[in-house]
């Protein structure tokens, strides 16, 4: 049998470390560019974008729909890199379990 107790401890244990995770994927960034480095992004482990960097090439008054398109591939693609971020540090966490919620 189990001890219900015992698995409760497990789960706020569990819930604690998830916590601390969380804290310390903000502190961990990934970047991407796009249009050869013209655009860059820096997105932290909890998906938020954290820099933001446009380099006067990428600037043409002619074409803004270029640089707005730039600056959607940079951002997805930093957004990729952080999900994946995220996944692998609570796969560590969990031991490569899927805890549904999670991803």
């Amino acid at each position: 049998m189990f001890d219900l107790k015992q698995i409760q401890k497990m789960q706020k244990d569990l819930q604690e470390r998830m916590s601390r995770l969380q804290d310390e994927m903000k502190q961990q960034t990934v970047d991407a560019s796009s249009g050869g480095g013209l655009v860059n992004a820096v997105v932290n482990g909890n998906q938020e974008l954290v820099s933001l960097k446009i380099k006067p090439d990428a600037i043409d008054g002619e074409d803004i729909e270029m640089l707005e398109d730039l600056v959607v591939a940079a951002v997805n693609l930093a957004m990729e890199k952080s999900k994946e971020l995220q996944q692998n540090e609570y796969s560590k966490l969990t031991g490569g379990l899927k805890l549904p919620g999670l991803f």
